[in-house]
């Protein structure tokens, strides 16, 4: 929320700086996200009049004003179609600068000299854009440097609220806060009782009363839409980012601004027969105030006639039943609508609007009457016409809350003590009613405007940022520490990042929020999704049960900016639904694509394979120094490409899957090249064996080389499982460093040569000794997988 410092200070004015203001707004919780000015910067600007306006005697787009400065009349060229004799304009005098660097200067165009310019608001930095010259009250003192005359020395303060701030989203807020912090009286507006001058009235039937518990209209007949909005409430409402529109619209901004509470005008004459608050109904359609059509859903509150929806209730009113100039008679609305009723359904519709941001964090129910009261009274005097009476529909409001507030919990939970009249005061000033006092403490009544009071410890919250946050005492802790023991057998997820930055990748951090499609490319199980209620767009519509979707996501995008080589790894939950449980699991998954090295000229290049990606999972499987626990079996998985998928199973249960992406998923996300992922469970991954110290043996070691045909679907981890189990302690390390498919040996059938080293740690072993272990392990292959040795 952006608000004019100068528009403060006719509510309460301390006697501190603007940077001692946005401190003091800071510290209380009122973050200052900037400080702005109120227009561009120029020097030399005045108030004029433009006396006489005649055509250029050479052009057919440009006028000869004379304009009356105060105390000389000089002659301006201008363009502007608006210009008119009789009007107070800003004139910028010769010598002035607009902008940084842009110095008006005497000249002649077409042939007539022209002293000066009559600027517009873009000029001035007043507005993006500008259709002509600024024009000026009547009452405007010529001369007068037009900084002053617009006070436009004003900074604007920008606030970013917490959600639970929404009673601060309004001047009548941040004055409360500000008078607090001040111990300073506020100059509330005058409340307004417009008298009725009609008898009509409008019926109003709350079919929702649980969305809409208060809802009030008023008719007001015989309007002037043709007139402006007086430049006061112009440049209010554009010091707050709001830009003018026309004097109803004008005036329900301004009040939104002014009291927090969101207004909306109907042509009366578009209703018909009465106004019901209901749940759209499905598929109803309704064209927005944008010009957007938009399809309701059946959970979305509606402000409709007998016939036909009007508006989203608190999010945006629809265009047929809109004020436009050519209005007489409106119907206008000031309701109070549930903040959750409210919540996500701009989201969900693709809007984002004011009314809707202050209803979803609650707006004072008990407003509404004042809001309308006020409204009228600025239209009365800025439009016109003949109100009605206030009409008004309440069902079951909010319950009035009451807090119990212990001098002695104050005191334990800040470290300070403070007295019963501070503490009175300064919740009183905030709009907190003093119910009972006792020797105790007192028991406070939460205002309608603070929807996230409820419990002690707020009211003690809001005792410590009006003493300040920095003002409290720092105390140590007086509770013994204990420190968590540290488990060593244990591969925690910074060793695991720290191995893959080792073997070159680069580690990435998406949204847990992913596309649903790309869930069903990657073939994941309809039941195992978990849809969320409000998503922030469409492709962020159910939660993750893989981190392949983020990975694949981060992979495009680094594609499509020319990276034709990476690897690139996460680690974070997924989130899945089984056994009628939502249950999550910490991962990490890996994606690399492209060339084996970067760009070089010593070796040969290549694309990556499937081998790559399964030792970088090697890599990561060594960390738990228990590899005989994990093996690698040939498996199917339906985001993986059929041959080039393994499941990673450690203790006979499934550590993960690693293999090349399925063509399918490559042809969704239109990604060319094989890409290879990887994802492991660090519950599975996690446990570790401690290494144990063994002395080296002093005696060499042994190799002997065999070669093995076997069928060529056989898988070679059993194999190897077999010749290490067979070979004994003596085997310290087997290698497979040859792997033959040819004629020579049978189309079915594969060679595999494999090495094995043997070493004793306390003599030299015998060729017998070899030979015997050999001897053994050739003959339970060959029993096992009719196995041959290859001579």
């Amino acid at each position: 929320m952006q608000f004019s410092e100068q528009w403060l200070r006719e509510w309460v004015s301390p006697d501190i700086d603007t940077d001692t203001l946005v401190a003091q707004l800071t510290m209380a919780g009122l973050e200052v996200e900037g400080v702005n000015n109120a227009a561009g910067e120029f020097s030399g600007v005045i108030v004029a009049e433009v006396t006489a306006v005649n055509p250029h005697p050479d052009a057919d787009k440009l006028l000869v004003c004379q304009v009356n400065t105060g105390s000389e009349t000089l002659q301006v060229v201008c363009g502007a179609p608006n210009v008119a004799a009789g009007q107070k304009i800003p004139y910028a005098t010769i010598g002035a600068v607009l902008g940084p660097d842009f110095k008006i200067r005497k000249a002649k165009l077409r042939g007539v000299e022209s002293f000066g310019m009559i600027c517009s608001e873009e000029e001035l930095g007043l507005a993006e854009q500008s259709s002509g010259i600024m024009v000026l009250t009547e009452g405007a003192v010529l001369g007068q440097d037009i900084r002053e005359h617009l006070n436009l020395n004003d900074p604007l303060i920008e606030v970013d609220l917490t959600p639970n701030r929404g009673d601060c989203l309004s001047m009548t807020g941040v004055a409360r806060e500000v008078g607090v912090l001040n111990n300073l009286p506020v100059k509330w507006p005058k409340k307004h009782q417009v008298p009725a001058q009609l008898d009509e009235t409008f019926p109003i039937k709350l079919d929702a009363p649980e969305g809409c518990p208060r809802y009030l209209g008023r008719i007001i007949r015989n309007i002037n839409q043709q007139v402006e909005s007086p430049l006061w409430m112009q440049e209010k409402l554009r010091r707050s980012g709001i830009k003018s529109i026309d004097p109803v619209v004008d005036v329900t901004n301004y009040v939104l601004m002014e009291l927090g509470q969101p207004m909306h005008a109907f042509d009366f004459d578009k209703l018909d027969a009465g106004i019901r608050v209901r749940m759209a109904k499905k598929d109803e359609k309704l064209t927005l105030l944008d010009g957007k059509e938009v399809t309701l859903t059946p959970e979305t509150l509606v402000i409709a006639d007998e016939n036909k929806a009007l508006a989203i209730a608190g999010v945006m009113g629809g265009l047929d039943s809109s004020v436009q100039t050519y209005t007489r008679h409106i119907f206008l609305e000031s309701a109070f609508f549930t903040p959750t009723t409210i919540a996500g359904k701009a989201r969900s519709y693709g809007l984002q609007t004011d009314a809707a941001h202050r209803y979803e964090r609650g707006v004072d129910y008990n407003m509404p009457r004042q809001a309308m009261e006020r409204a009228t009274q600025l239209l009365l005097e800025i439009v016109g016409g003949e109100p009605g009476p206030i009409i008004e529909a309440v069902e079951s409001l909010p319950e009035a809350k009451s807090v119990t507030l212990r001098a002695e919990r104050i005191e334990r939970v800040l470290g300070i003590t403070l007295n019963a009249d501070t503490v009175e005061k300064n919740l009183t000033g905030l709009g907190f009613e003093l119910l009972k006092k006792t020797d105790q403490g007192w028991r406070f009544g939460v205002p309608s405007w603070r929807f996230d009071v409820s419990i002690e410890e707020d009211l003690i919250e809001e005792l410590a940022r009006i003493y300040g946050y920095d003002q409290l005492p720092v105390t140590e802790p007086l509770g013994r520490f204990s420190l968590k023991p540290h488990q060593e057998a244990s591969v925690g997820l910074p060793k695991i990042q720290e191995q893959l930055t080792a073997l070159g990748y680069q580690e990435v951090i998406t949204y847990s929020f992913v596309d649903r499609t790309l869930e069903d490319v990657l073939g994941t199980d309809e039941s195992m999704l978990l849809p969320l209620a409000n998503p922030i767009s469409q492709d962020m519509g159910v939660m993750r049960t893989s981190l392949w979707p983020g990975l694949l996501g981060a992979l495009q995008h680094n594609l499509h900016r020319q990276q034709g080589r990476g690897r690139i790894f996460e680690s974070g939950l997924v989130f899945y639904h089984k056994n009628n449980e939502i249950n999550q699991k910490l991962k990490v998954a890996c994606a690399l694509w492209g060339e084996h090295f970067p760009e070089q000229w010593r070796a040969e290049n290549k694309p990556v394979d499937f081998f790559d990606i399964k030792g970088d999972v090697e890599a990561l499987l060594d960390l738990t120094l228990d590899v005989d626990s994990i093996k690698f079996v040939a498996g199917e998985h339906p985001a993986l490409e059929p041959g080039q998928t393994a499941q990673v199973c450690r203790n006979n249960k499934i550590l993960g899957w690693v293999g090349a992406l399925s063509a399918k998923a490559q042809q969704h996300i239109d990604i060319p090249g094989k890409i290879y992922v990887m994802e492991l469970d660090m519950t599975l991954l996690a446990p570790a064996v401690l290494p144990i110290y063994r002395e080296l043996s002093r005696f060499p070691s042994v190799r002997r080389d065999i070669a093995l045909v076997i069928d060529a679907a056989q898988e070679t981890g059993p194999v190897e499982a077999l010749i290490r189990e067979k070979a004994g302690e003596f085997l310290t390390h087997i290698v497979i460093f040859d792997v033959y498919q040819g004629q020579n040996i049978g189309k079915t059938k594969k060679s595999l040569a494999l090495g094995l080293t043997f070493q004793h740690p306390s003599r030299t072993l015998t060729d017998e000794e070899i030979n015997a272990i050999i001897d053994s392990c050739i003959k339970d292959l060959e029993a096992q997988f009719n196995a041959e040795l290859r001579m």
